[in-house]
């Protein structure tokens, strides 16, 4: 079972505190460029992996969606989200990704933000996902990048210049990695660039898209605190076709 630390008390209530919790999509840096890969949603059926808050969920349906599904492990999250909307067309629901059946040929677009880096079995994820999209549709989702998962532990020293430097521990070593952010002892799933990327390719998904994110000159202006995110990259943004 995924691990639900979204539901810890002390972890939720930093997490409500960061931007994308108060602002929604236009508080994650990284949504303009995220958004740039999302076809167009008219009368499509959306699911969202992961949905949070929702932000993502009623945000489809002012794109014309035509139903969305928003998914969560955590009671909290989806507490807030069903609190923000009594939209009939967006249903939400609890769900561990990491056991989800999914109806087959159902959903035009599935996206999830910030989630599949918790998966320990993102092989079968990817499958549930792949059967219950429809021929020509599209799987996006952005994931914590590889490195900078890899770099955490070490966090960053200070080279004999006076340069930030960002070490990166264990890249090719694979598996389970403990952080404490917001809590103590959040698992996340570290995985290289070539093994997520291989595992979109097996389960019959065509990339489109690989961006390794970066904040813009006009973003880091606004908010010079985002030139750190210039140093390694701290997320990976994927479009790929079913």
């Amino acid at each position: 079972m995924t691990q639900n630390i979204y539901d810890d008390p002390g972890f939720f209530a930093g997490y409500s505190q960061l931007g994308r919790s108060m602002k929604g999509l236009d508080g994650a840096e990284e949504w303009p460029a995220l958004r740039a890969l999302l076809p167009r949603l008219d009368g499509m059926n959306v699911i969202d992996l992961g949905c949070g808050y929702g932000w993502f969920c009623r945000w489809a349906r002012e794109q014309g969606a035509a139903t969305v599904l928003g998914l969560d492990v955590s009671e909290k999250m989806l507490a807030q989200a069903q609190a923000s909307s009594a939209d009939p067309a967006i249903t939400y629901a609890k769900a561990d990704l990491e056991e989800l059946a999914l109806p087959e040929a159902n959903f035009d677009l599935a996206y999830s933000s910030l989630a599949f880096h918790y998966i320990v079995d993102l092989a079968g994820l990817l499958k549930q996902i792949h059967r219950a999209l429809r021929p020509g549709s599209s799987l996006i989702f952005s994931i914590e990048h590889p490195i900078y998962m890899a770099s955490q532990h070490p966090a960053w020293v200070t080279d004999a210049a006076g340069r930030k430097t960002w070490p990166v521990d264990s890249y090719q070593q694979e598996g389970p990695r403990i952080t404490n952010w917001l809590a103590n002892g959040v698992i996340k799933q570290h995985r290289t660039i070539g093994t997520l990327l291989n595992l979109l390719i097996s389960t019959g998904f065509a990339i489109a898209h690989v961006e390794e994110w970066g904040p813009t000159d006009e973003q880091v202006a606004a908010c010079p605190e985002l030139a750190e995110e210039r140093e390694r990259p701290m997320m990976l943004l994927v479009s790929a076709h079913r």
